[in-house]
């Protein structure tokens, strides 16, 4: 039996010896093993493994862990940090210092969060001096740090970043400010969230910083249910289904059943009860997820099917016009052609285009509300689409 299998087992007559092994001999190749499995084994057994490799630390071996600080893991990050903040004293602190300043990438992004163990004012002007690293774990780290010690100068940075043009900036200044935290910068992620091509990575940050069930009865709660929508139709593709945990959104969803509908919450309802159904009737979305995903999925799912689905529709059609943020999601469920005709003089063509596409797929597209809809339309790509409908 190879010695990764042991240190993942279940008995501890097996995995001790072999955390031991690590941590007393520094045995930087097995932990580059161990790190070269994260996409293989599924996080609890990480977070297994981690809480072994620091049951096997003590005073005599920490110093092994500047061993590892070139092989970097996201799953580790907090039991290497976490453990030589522990036992630090001030010849680890100078070490970081140096790591920090003059490190490799995965050398710095420890040291970062080390100082978010201990005092991260010693460390500020590195910390600034690594706070717009391309590496994303660093940035983070940094940003972690600079908030504990309110230092606003690259929080007021990323929120100005929020107004580039490029998607790619935009979602590390996101990333940035959700590790910052400060919850006043909310508003604009929603709106930043509304306009970008990335969506569901933004919005999915955003609920790293505050729950969505923590939004529900607020002026937020229409912004909320938005990302929530973007995130569902993102889930599994582009946003891991894990996140159903994370995000609370079983908790969310009972809320949402229990109140009284309105056409977001509505909406927000269909999308999930479609998405859920899909989750759990293709064995390939969750072929990969641990045990306790697949379960929340699956409660999920069943408490989906508890909704009146005629009722949700009938509140779905207060979003169905053109500056509604969920016309898009609403014409997914629209079937009353008077309703979504008055959508083909939009001044959105992709709105245009969506109602144009709904009518066909409801066989309810006539020449009339062809030309009524080219007549609306610039885009000669969208043009084109409409006319070979």
């Amino acid at each position: 039996m190879d010695l990764i299998k042991k240190l993942t087992s279940k008995d501890a007559n097996e995995y001790e010896p072999v955390a031991s092994q690590i941590m007393d001999t520094g045995d930087v190749e097995l932990f580059k093993e161990l790190i070269a499995k994260d996409d293989f084994l599924f996080d609890f057994v990480k977070e297994n493994v981690a809480k072994r490799l620091e049951k096997a630390t003590n005073r005599n071996n920490f110093k092994n862990l500047l061993k590892f600080l070139d092989c970097y893991s996201p799953y580790y990050e907090d039991f290497v940090s976490s453990t030589l903040a522990q036992f630090a004293d001030d010849e680890i602190t100078a070490k970081m210092k140096e790591y920090l300043k003059s490190g490799t990438d995965n050398q710095k992004t420890y040291a970062a969060k080390f100082f978010s163990y201990v005092n991260p004012e010693d460390a500020k002007d590195l910390l600034r001096e690594n706070a717009e690293s391309d590496f994303s774990p660093l940035m983070v780290n940094c940003a972690k740090c600079l908030s504990i010690i309110n230092d606003k100068e690259f929080f007021d940075k990323n929120v100005q970043k929020l107004s580039s043009d490029d998607d790619f900036e935009v979602l590390n200044a996101v990333k940035f400010l959700s590790a910052y935290n400060d919850e006043s910068v909310l508003p604009e992620l929603f709106k930043t969230a509304k306009k970008s091509g990335m969506a569901e990575n933004i919005s999915s940050e955003i609920f790293y910083m505050k729950s969505p069930v923590k939004f529900l009865n607020t002026e937020e709660e229409d912004d909320m249910l938005y990302c929530i929508c973007t995130i569902i139709n993102g889930l599994a593709e582009i946003i891991p289904v894990s996140t159903v945990i994370d995000f609370e959104f079983y908790e969310l969803f009972d809320a949402l059943i229990k109140a009284s509908p309105t056409g977001a919450s509505a909406i927000t309802l269909l999308l999930a009860k479609e998405k859920f159904l899909q989750l759990t009737e293709n064995e390939e979305y969750l072929f990969d997820e641990d045990k306790n995903t697949k379960n929340e999925v699956f409660d999920i799912k069943n408490l989906l099917s508890t909704i009146n689905q005629d009722l949700l529709e009938s509140f779905m059609y207060e979003e169905l016009y053109e500056e509604s943020d969920f016309v898009l999601h609403a014409l997914d469920f629209a079937k009353n052609k008077e309703l979504i005709t008055p959508l083909l003089e939009s001044s959105n063509q992709t709105v245009i285009l969506k109602s144009v596409e709904v009518l066909k797929d409801l066989n309810l597209l006539t020449d009339e509300e062809r030309s009524l809809a080219l007549r609306n339309v610039t885009d000669t790509n969208i043009r084109a689409i409409i006319s070979a409908m």
